[in-house]
């Protein structure tokens, strides 16, 4: 069975994560259960290809795409990927490959094919059903959270619920940090209020001003998280929503944060 999909040090994270299955009955138990790392296979697969779960290749992942599915939408309820990406990020840390000190946020349209939960009019899409992604990352693009909303979401909306949602990021010894030490943004996050916001959690914003000529220089600093989106994008179910259900997407796109933090960890070495 090919372990591209899920090398090992991939599955030597999640593993542990994962919740216990049910105990099976003695008398009349019914099929074997799929392997946890086959259904994980297919769940890649799927992130990855961009594929229906139903022509999911049971040959080269061991299970099938509803398999796979089931198997994701059990892990997404028990908080599986938002768990990896904490350790992962805790790594990063310990190995010195996290700067927080600069951070920077930004937002993504997708389309909605399916419409569902966070889904609205898109601005940018002659008003076809779309979501946004919206992300934070440190200085090399590392991601620290994302976020899911509708289409027609300001990216502004989500700026204090996308710090909310760094976790308290561990590794070294002392308190664990949470916060960015400044904050790059583009226009659209040009608001007195959220700067007033911003520095009342300790973070000094830098956000370039509406009216005021191109040239201001942040553009060096925040342009990382334009490229994070490229990765991100590289997943190709990622790039148009199909799940109707909005914690199915959102997990799909914490898994791919993780591994792209694994990728960064595995280039350090």
């Amino acid at each position: 069975m090919s372990d591209d999909l899920v090398p090992d040090d991939l599955w030597e994270r999640v593993a542990p994560l994962l919740p216990p299955r049910p105990l099976r009955r003695h008398r009349y138990p019914g099929r074997l259960p799929a392997d946890d790392r086959a259904a994980l296979r297919g769940i890649v697969y799927v992130l990855r290809k961009n594929v229906s779960w139903r022509d999911v290749p049971a040959e080269r992942t061991g299970c099938s795409g509803v398999t796979a599915w089931r198997r994701l939408r059990d892990w997404t309820e028990a908080g599986v990927w938002p768990r990896l990406h904490e350790v992962l990020l805790a790594e990063l840390r310990r190995a010195g490959l996290l700067d927080m000190d600069d951070c920077a946020i930004d937002g993504s349209h997708v389309r909605a094919l399916k419409r569902g939960a966070h889904t609205g009019p898109s601005p940018v899409d002659r008003a076809r059903p779309g979501s946004k992604h919206h992300l934070i990352v440190d200085r090399h693009g590392t991601p620290l959270a994302v976020s899911l909303t509708g289409g027609n979401r300001h990216d502004v909306t989500q700026l204090t619920p996308l710090l909310d949602a760094i976790p308290h990021i561990r590794g070294v010894r002392g308190r664990p940090r949470h916060r960015p030490g400044r904050l790059f943004a583009d226009r659209g996050y040009d608001y007195d209020k959220y700067r007033r916001i911003l520095r009342a959690r300790g973070i000094t914003p830098k956000v370039a001003r509406r009216g005021v000529p191109h040239g201001s220089g942040l553009g060096k600093t925040r342009w990382v998280v334009e490229r994070t989106f490229a990765w991100l994008h590289q997943f190709k179910r990622l790039r148009i929503r199909y799940e109707i259900r909005a914690d199915l997407h959102l997990g799909l796109l914490q898994l791919a944060c993780s591994i792209i933090c694994l990728r960064r960890l595995r280039t350090s070495f």
